[in-house]
């Protein structure tokens, strides 16, 4: 069973979302918050998989609750969801440099919410597509840091462009002839080379280092 905590200000998404989430059973809300201080202490508190975070909220909002609980080791198996109302929305991409697995529209498809919940809760990232444009706006921008690839081998540069496309690791161990296990080795040290939670946030550093372009 995977245990989610809502956060969000308005009470009728949080109650539209629990019953969307829990649909197939296999997924459970364990808590709700209506602000990202109360949120965040319902995480400390019940340490759920998954934690469906709404970005925009009066006082503590979702962008500083994400980063308060990915620098808390007790909640390393907490992945978060940032929810938005807005298709290009700047503080997504402020909640996914903070640490956040993933994004998702409120107005998502029911299963596709569920799948977003699942695959989070298994350690994968949720990337809408709103996201990444932004991260390529940024580097458009000009903020483009190719530092981070200073100490990376060129094989591990390779597999940071693929987990940067999307690819998982068995299209990762194809592309390269790789075996699935290389692959997510290689991808384990990748993390912790570059100091990232996970891969959302490889993705991320994989356009701002600028070995991923804009464009199609």
């Amino acid at each position: 069973m995977i245990r989610i905590v809502l956060v969000d200000d308005q009470p009728i998404v949080r109650t539209g979302l629990r019953a969307l989430a829990e649909r197939d059973g296999d997924i459970t809300v364990v808590g709700e918050a209506g602000n990202g201080e109360d949120g965040l202490g319902l995480v400390r508190e019940l340490l759920p998989d998954v934690v469906l975070m709404d970005v925009r909220m009066p006082g503590m909002d979702g962008v500083e609750a994400t980063r308060r609980i990915v620098a808390d080791e007790r909640l390393r198996q907490a992945g978060v969801l940032v929810l938005t109302t807005f298709d290009e929305d700047e503080h997504v991409f402020g909640a996914i440099r903070a640490g956040a697995a993933g994004s998702l529209l409120k107005d998502v498809a029911p299963e596709d919410l569920r799948r977003a919940v699942r695959a989070v809760a298994a350690g994968e990232p949720v990337l809408s597509p709103s996201v990444t444009r932004s991260v390529m706006d940024a580097v458009v921008r000009g903020r483009v840091d190719d530092t981070v690839l200073a100490g990376l081998t060129a094989r591990e540069t390779d597999v940071l462009r693929l987990v940067g496309r999307g690819s998982d690791n068995r299209e990762i161990a194809a592309e390269l002839g790789l075996s699935p296990d290389t692959a997510r080795t290689y991808v384990s040290r990748l993390l912790t080379r570059l100091g990232a939670r996970d891969r959302a946030q490889l993705v991320v550093l994989a356009y701002e280092s600028g070995l991923l372009r804009p464009g199609p």
